[in-house]
């Protein structure tokens, strides 16, 4: 649709990528597994949704502003693999300087904070306008509208408003205050003492 704009969670495809692809090298022996699963995901959105307005939000190379206000943000991840590091240059110089995508980073902001940024402003520019959120992330169904959807490419998974609800039993501006009662073990968030799904629900049901 000339009116949607496909914004790629790049850190999703890069990981997803890794992991999903056997090791690779170039001729020099650098690691290239990721570069060229990353390559591939790209090849195949392109030719699926021939978008006409696409961006790619970046994560940050600096502590964000969720890890400095809360030191334990995260702390349960490990470093990425020896063999991703070097790579992570590669598959911005390939979508930056290659490809030439419209591309999001500043120092201390995270993807997602990129992402719910450009899609409101998108989605304020016009009321024919649409978003579409290539990623798999749980925490940006919490965008999702009549307007903006999620689409898990891994799974091949759309979420609308009614899918959201139905994998979380809450309509998806009510995951926020969801995740603040369960807590998010991804992100080394904790929740209310004692408090589990079944519990949240009910008391958002409450109110």
């Amino acid at each position: 649709m000339p009116n949607t704009l496909y914004l790629l969670d790049i850190s999703s495809f890069i990981f997803r990528a890794y992991y999903a692809i056997r090791p690779l090298s170039s001729p020099s022996g650098e690691p290239t597994n990721a570069v060229f699963g990353v390559l591939q995901m790209l090849i195949n959105f392109f030719d699926e949704a021939k978008p006409q307005h696409v961006a790619v939000a970046f994560d940050s190379k600096e502590p964000t502003v969720r890890k400095l206000k809360y030191e334990q943000y995260k702390a349960n991840r490990s470093a990425p693999p020896e063999d991703l590091r070097p790579q992570f240059d590669r598959i911005e110089e390939l979508l930056m300087k290659v490809m030439k995508l419209p591309s999001f980073r500043r120092g201390s902001i995270e993807a997602d904070d990129w992402i719910a940024t450009l899609t409101r402003e998108w989605i304020g520019r016009s009321p024919d306008n649409r978003v579409v959120i290539v990623s798999g992330d749980k925490d940006l169904m919490q965008l999702v509208t009549d307007r903006v959807t999620l689409w898990d490419t891994m799974n091949q998974k759309h979420y609308d408003p009614a899918a959201v609800e139905a994998k979380f039993g809450v309509a998806p501006e009510r995951i926020r205050d969801y995740l603040a009662f369960i807590g998010d073990s991804s992100d080394n968030i904790p929740g209310l003492p004692g408090v589990g799904p079944k519990t949240a629900l009910q008391w958002l049901a409450s109110v």
